[in-house]
């Protein structure tokens, strides 16, 4: 029987996804990294805005 996840539990996964595959591949774009996140953890489009919003934010406080 699958176990429900929280909604966030998986826009955190998803981050962390992202954050290993663009370590691991810079030369990936950010949309395809964005809609491969989406697709693999059934990310809603409301999901997929908050992981954008997430991984931008991080990523500029990376770069200061």
């Amino acid at each position: 029987m699958a176990t429900v996840m929280p909604r966030e539990e998986l826009v955190r996964r998803a981050l962390k996804y992202m954050s290993e595959r663009r370590q691991a591949s810079p030369e990936i774009s950010f949309d395809a990294l964005l809609d491969d996140a989406s697709l693999r953890f059934n990310l809603s489009p409301r999901d997929q805005e908050a992981l954008e919003r997430l991984f931008r934010a991080g990523s500029a406080g990376a770069v200061a």
